[in-house]
């Protein structure tokens, strides 16, 4: 009986330690994929106004993954202080010898559930434009994975000639699908763009058509900046994560977040640092993480003197009665009501 009672004792403080952040009020630092799902509650902390309305609503994220994004690490920094002194183990003191309990059950709900669960919990709650980008991303490096030896399909690289003389025009959309070739780097990339634009989508739940011009005009700089200065477009998937990153930083402008636990920083510091990154770890001129930066300026102050603004046709027809439009509405109203208080 007493080795059974310990067994309980394991599995149970597995469980507690796991939950530990909801259900004692404490929040450990997340890694800067799950930075998103605490910012709500250090929105305090924050000078900056977010392009929508109301804090960040809280998004669910497998916490495996966070061992996908350490080297774009940073994290929210926590303001509790609080210990697990008042945790008393004794109150999970069960005998489980009346049948009431099932320990094998247990232990495999804890092992099994876990990742995949939360894996389709955390895309069924993604933002629209956010979920389409980033599985369309994904059906890209899978069909390159299959046909084209792990390469990112030739049809969908952006190439001007085969677009404007054959009527190929979907490449210069489908080139923002490349991530690089399918593996962890492909998965640390993907991770990276949903946690900011899904966290930036969801601050415009009230005006989504703003977040959709924020879209379109980064693209649109980079696809005519790397076109003009002859620069290779291979990985503007990859290098539109820098944009997303300081747009993001400028509408959180006093947040403090951490970086790989060494030290704390202010949001709008962040893309400088993973600037200083790129070239410390891979060797190279950060010349793309640059142009990101430069963009991402340019469009957030446009933006905040209020010179670039949405269309009124695309205002109207989001607001209109065609049924893709309610479709639309519905699924950012589902978002919307996370921000309710």
């Amino acid at each position: 009986m007493k080795r059974r009672t310990n067994r309980l004792h394991v599995v149970l403080w597995a469980a507690a330690l796991a939950r530990a952040p909801s259900a004692l009020g404490r929040s450990p630092a997340p890694s800067l994929a799950q930075r998103t799902s605490f910012l709500w509650t250090k929105r305090r902390r924050t000078r900056g106004v977010g392009v929508g309305n109301g804090p960040l609503a809280p998004s669910p994220l497998p916490s495996s993954l966070s061992l996908l994004t350490p080297l774009r690490g940073g994290a929210f920094d926590s303001d509790s202080d609080d210990d697990y002194d008042d945790f008393d183990a004794s109150d999970f003191d069960f005998d489980d010898g009346d049948g009431m309990f099932d320990f094998d059950a247990a232990e495999d709900d804890f092992g099994d559930e876990s990742t995949t669960a939360q894996l389709v919990e955390a895309y069924h709650k993604t933002p629209p434009l956010t979920k389409a980008y980033l599985t369309a991303s994904f059906g890209a490096a899978l069909l390159g994975y299959v046909a084209n030896a792990n390469d990112f399909p030739p049809l969908l690289q952006l190439d001007w000639k085969a677009a404007l003389t054959k009527g190929q025009i979907w490449r210069p959309l489908t080139a923002f699908l490349n991530f690089g070739p399918l593996g962890l780097g492909y998965l640390m990339t993907a991770h990276f763009v949903w946690s900011y634009m899904s966290a930036l989508e969801r601050l415009n739940h009230s005006t989504p058509y703003d977040f959709w011009l924020m879209m379109v005009t980064g693209a649109a700089s980079m696809l005519v900046g790397y076109t003009v200065m002859g620069m290779s477009p291979r990985f503007l998937g990859h290098n539109l994560s820098q944009y997303l990153v300081y747009v993001w930083s400028r509408y959180h402008e006093g947040l403090e977040v951490n970086m790989f636990e060494l030290f704390n920083t202010r949001a709008e510091l962040l893309p400088w640092f993973f600037m200083a990154q790129t070239f410390l770890l891979e060797g190279e001129p950060p010349i793309l993480d640059f142009l990101g930066i430069v963009f991402g300026h340019i469009y957030h102050h446009y933006k905040s003197t209020n010179v670039l603004r949405t269309p009124r046709f695309v205002i109207d027809w989001y607001n209109g009665d065609n049924q893709y439009a309610k479709m639309l509405r519905e699924k950012y109203k589902t978002i919307s009501s996370d921000f309710e208080m």
